[in-house]
């Protein structure tokens, strides 16, 4: 690990021992080698913590009681000494160039708080095993920078979290403007971080996908979840700072509705799924009311009462 590092990357991970090695290897091939390493275990019962090890002294581990993710991403946070800061998710790849192509926009850009980039969605194939990375070619895609969600991006962030985690660059000082992340929140804990960033600072989106999005069963999104975290986020959101960002962009409140409406029926979908039919069909009426124009929402309740049930 670098003395004085430009960048610190900070990896939590629990129960992780299928993915980890291949994470951390495709952050120590980085084309930019002035950057730190820290894995931080959040309790894993599992070879994690051994495989990480065995990478010596390229990987500072640091060992925390099971206390969730924001927890462990915030303890990392505090140890960083890097002036630049990636979040990555135990389980993602970046491809090689990824750091030193944003950091060159943050170099030339002292205003931007934020670069991240386009991500190519990682699924299995039938047996359950991924593709080889070096199967992809992000040199395929068109280079330079996505203007429309680059600059004041805040309005834009209240119709879905288009920032992922693992494909984020962000400058230290940031989180001394607008905090770490909150350890209350199970779930769309990267999704708050990033309404309170947008708020404060302009981003950078380059269109060059850097990152590879895993995609398994056991992901935090693919859980039915006793609270609708998402729709909570964004009205509160919307509630303490509006539906503009600082240059005057804006979306108006009829979109802001309407999607409200959508992730209410999202989540129904998800109950119904589960076969929670109370929840499912309470989130479902909700946000048919909020757009009755949609009468397909509607429909779902007296489809779920007769035995139908969403595939995801």
């Amino acid at each position: 690990m670098a003395d004085n590092p430009i960048v610190s990357v900070i990896i939590p991970t629990y129960n992780c021992e299928v993915y980890i090695a291949e994470t951390i290897d495709s952050v120590l091939s980085q084309t930019l080698g002035n950057l730190e390493l820290i894995v931080v275990d959040d309790g894993s019962t599992d070879r994690t913590c051994e495989i990480v090890a065995s990478h010596g002294s390229q990987v500072r581990l640091l060992v925390q009681a099971n206390s969730g993710v924001c927890a462990a991403r915030n303890y990392g946070i505090r140890e960083a000494a890097g002036r630049y800061i990636c979040l990555m998710d135990h389980d993602d790849y970046w491809f090689p160039d990824k750091l030193a192509l944003q950091l060159g926009q943050m170099e030339g850009h002292p205003e931007i708080g934020l670069v991240y980039s386009a991500f190519i969605w990682w699924h299995p194939d039938q047996k359950g095993v991924f593709p080889d990375p070096a199967g992809f070619e992000p040199a395929s895609f068109p280079p330079g920078i996505d203007e429309e969600f680059s600059g004041w991006i805040y309005h834009l962030l209240l119709l879905d979290c288009w920032i992922l985690t693992s494909a984020a660059l962000i400058r230290a000082e940031v989180f001394d403007k607008c905090g770490a992340y909150n350890e209350s929140l199970p779930y769309s804990e990267d999704w708050d971080l990033w309404l309170r960033i947008c708020r404060e600072y302009q981003v950078i989106k380059l269109n060059k996908p850097l990152t590879l999005y895993r995609q398994h069963p056991k992901q935090g999104n693919r859980m039915a979840r006793a609270i609708d975290y998402r729709t909570e986020l964004l009205r509160d959101a919307a509630m303490k700072w509006g539906l503009c960002s600082r240059d005057g962009r804006c979306i108006t409140k009829r979109q802001f509705t309407q999607n409200i409406a959508r992730y209410q029926m999202e989540f129904g979908l998800w109950h119904l799924a589960s076969g929670n039919l109370k929840t499912a069909n309470h989130s479902l009426l909700k946000a048919w009311l909020k757009h009755p124009v949609n009468l397909k929402t509607l429909a779902y309740v007296p489809a779920g009462l007769l035995g139908w049930r969403p595939k995801w």
